[in-house]
């Protein structure tokens, strides 16, 4: 039967069609090629059967994959976009093992159903263990075609993540974007000064940034400084890797940059001074910073 309608759709590119096969496939217990055929139908301005009918039986899809794959995996997210540049749209999904019990996932692992060849892709993930992973689908290297970031939450103390972007490049599905690489280059200094300040001074790009610790309070400031300003003694802070990396779309012009959140911490991790950000843009090679600024905590008034 799978066969029959694979037939007559090199003759009849309808909406029903792929929803005939989709149905002959889940028959036939190929429940992703399945998924692929109703993403097919759902790609259609108007579809036979209705949209809301196209959406309810690929949620059924996808929660009979998450019951039945062989290696004990299931879907924790998924997102439509075409991300191989060829017009159709794919089904990209995140799959992983839940540890019972808990919000800790394992094994996360990045899936692509191509909506044009139905040719199932799968991509192992560099850190595939964590909390809360999650898709987006957006550009990021400005060629018209989606792009996939994936972030997961580590649970550390530091609220770090892992992040990966992966763009179709001349054919291929790549990396382009790795956060913990990201954090190896981006080097920081974190130093208290006389009078109240602390300097961060970051090494890619080279700038300065002074914070004022007067709104800190009298007895913060009293453990740090002598009555004249004077340190009691060296502290050095530091600045933790990405605990938050978010798509932006500052020009409006349909390619989305990224943008990171650091944490700048004094004498100890909760003693949080404020937050490194850079914005990152796509040059043709690699995600270089395009500007960087520092954000602090505001005074509470009474």
């Amino acid at each position: 039967m799978e066969t029959y309608y694979e037939k007559l759709l090199q003759k009849n590119d309808f909406s029903y069609y792929w929803y005939y096969l989709s149905d002959a496939q889940k028959k036939a217990g190929d429940l992703e090629q399945s998924l692929a055929s109703i993403d097919k139908a759902l790609s259609f301005r108007s579809p036979y059967p209705s949209k809301e009918e196209l959406l309810d039986k690929k949620q059924q899809l996808l929660n009979r994959l998450s019951d039945v794959r062989s290696d004990g995996q299931v879907i924790i997210d998924s997102e439509r976009g075409d991300v191989t540049g060829d017009g159709f749209m794919d089904t990209v999904y995140l799959t992983g093992t839940k540890t019972e019990g808990s919000p800790f996932w394992q094994n996360i692992t990045l899936n692509i159903l191509d909506g044009k060849t139905n040719i199932y892709e799968r991509i192992s993930l560099k850190e595939n263990a964590g909390y809360h992973p999650t898709i987006f689908l957006g550009d990021f290297t400005g060629n018209h075609v989606d792009d996939i970031l994936v972030v997961i939450d580590t649970g550390g103390s530091g609220g770090t993540i892992y992040a990966y972007v992966f763009a179709s490049l001349e054919g291929q599905m790549r990396q382009i974007f790795d956060a913990d690489e990201f954090n190896e280059r981006s080097k920081y200094e974190v130093n208290y000064q006389k009078n109240y300040k602390v300097t961060v001074i970051s090494s890619d790009p080279k700038k300065k940034y002074t914070l004022d610790l007067m709104y800190k309070g009298e007895e913060y400031l009293s453990e740090i400084y002598n009555e004249d300003g004077t340190l009691k003694a060296p502290i050095e802070g530091w600045v933790d890797p990405i605990s938050g990396l978010f798509p932006i779309d500052y020009a409006r012009d349909g390619t989305y940059e990224l943008v990171t959140f650091q944490r700048i911490a004094g004498r100890y991790h909760a003693d949080a001074l404020g937050y490194v950000h850079n914005i990152l843009k796509w040059n043709g090679n690699e995600f270089v910073t395009d500007r960087q600024n520092v954000s602090i905590f505001g005074e509470d008034l009474d």
